[in-house]
């Protein structure tokens, strides 16, 4: 009766059009009057513990890194530097595309913001050289998804502030199955673009080849700093987050010189407001979380899912098809913050590590962001791009079930996550 009340009172305010965060928070109240143990002061209390979280400072920082690395030049000139290596390549342009997703993935840790960068430079130099709109649009909202898996990825702070997971782990964990997810995008689009006829870029010579790849040499630099000082203990993902900031802001202003002064307020402020929305929607997640727990809700599904806890490979199947499904009508974010203090109790009692589990959870969550009807990517793409969404569904549909293939060979040799972590966490 529990999970009832929480699902029943979730969903009718959803359908009043009221916001998510709000909407955990009546469905939190609604378990408190279900159970008797309604309290303003615990509901307020949870709440602002719930963002008083230490490792919650990654999120606003990383956010502001990737809005003054796009001000600041450094996502345009990772796209140049990537075209003049592939770009005269057939199909290169979608090369490009995937390649400067991998990099920005490792920079921002944003699939919106990444997406909008990549659309922004890529479909109107894709549209001029006679590439498929719909299949070109496809392939960058595909790309896009990468972000939440390659570190820095707010995706991963999210899940294991929530889910009381190590982040530098997931983190790790997350850079081999990203970058399969890019390899996957790679072979699709040589397999679905090898007919088109379209007119590839010249050959760059090599001299302007370095000149470009050393003009982008401070973006990649970021990268290499974030990841590496994690694997080297240097810093932790929240101090690297604050790291990113302050490398970006440097470059801007002194190096790239594309950031002025009088730009600060408005990067600042955009910044702040999409950090705003995810901080309540995590304050609002914990209140319900917490009730969750005293409901015991957890332990009803466990009882439930019992027959598989025994067959922990079945029970990750059938918890990624829940996830994928969810997916397809909840955004990434909410998503996260509803099912994970739901699942992680049955995960552990399973016996499935959980930093595997997150990065399977974290890859299909970023999937659900390529499917209608929320498709927050997919949104992206048509409003930059200016391409109708039933054009842009239809040219995702590749490049979403190579994702989908990824996933299934994750599930299938877990492997492929747990030994290329063990090699990064070794010093």
């Amino acid at each position: 009766m529990t999970v009832l009340v929480f699902i029943g009172s979730l969903l009718a305010a959803m359908a009043l059009g009221m916001p998510l965060a709000f909407s955990l928070i009546v469905s939190g109240v609604a378990l408190m009057l279900h159970l008797d143990t309604f309290d303003t002061q615990i509901v307020s209390q949870n709440l602002i513990s719930g963002a008083d979280n230490f490792p919650l400072m990654a999120v606003p920082f990383f956010m502001l890194a990737g809005e003054l690395m796009n001000a600041g030049g450094m996502s345009r000139r990772i796209v140049e530097s990537a075209m003049v290596w592939v770009g005269h390549l057939r199909g290169g342009l979608g090369y490009v595309a995937v390649f400067a997703a991998i990099v920005m993935a490792s920079l921002s840790g944003s699939a919106v913001a990444d997406t909008a960068a990549l659309a922004a430079v890529l479909l109107p130099m894709m549209r001029q050289a006679g590439y498929r709109m719909d299949r070109s649009a496809g392939l960058i909202a595909a790309g896009g998804i990468i972000a939440p898996v390659i570190p820095p990825s707010i995706g991963f702070v999210l899940f294991g502030v929530i889910g009381g997971v190590s982040i530098s782990k997931l983190f790790m964990a997350g850079i081999f199955p990203g970058l399969l997810m890019g390899l996957a995008l790679v072979v699709t689009w040589a397999i679905v673009a090898r007919k088109d006829e379209v007119k590839a870029s010249p050959k760059v010579p090599m001299k302007q080849r370095l000149r470009v790849t050393l003009n982008a040499f401070w973006s990649y630099l970021l990268a290499i700093t974030i990841i590496g000082g994690m694997k080297m203990g240097i810093f932790t993902p929240t101090e690297a987050a604050v790291v990113a900031v302050v490398y970006s802001l440097f470059v801007g202003l002194f190096i790239y010189r594309e950031i002025r002064l009088r730009d600060l307020y408005g990067i600042v402020l955009a910044a702040a407001k999409t950090s705003s929305v995810v901080m309540f929607l995590v304050a609002a997640a914990l209140v319900s979380a917490w009730l969750l727990t005293v409901a015991n809700i957890p332990n009803q599904i466990a009882e439930m899912m019992k027959p598989l806890i025994d067959n922990p490979k079945l029970l990750m199947v059938v918890l990624m098809l829940v996830v994928l499904i969810v997916g397809t009508a909840l955004d990434f974010a909410p998503t996260v913050l509803i099912l994970t203090p739901v699942l992680m109790p049955l995960v552990r009692q399973a016996g499935i590590d959980p930093v595997y589990f997150g990065v399977l959870f974290i890859i299909n969550n970023a999937i659900g962001l390529l499917t209608p009807p929320v498709g927050t990517v997919l949104n992206v793409v048509c409003g930059v791009g200016r391409i109708p969404m039933h054009d842009v569904i239809r040219g995702v549909m590749p490049f979403l079930m190579s994702q989908v293939v990824v996933m299934g060979l994750l599930i299938a040799f877990p492997s492929l996550v747990m030994v290329p972590l063990k090699w990064l966490m070794m010093r």
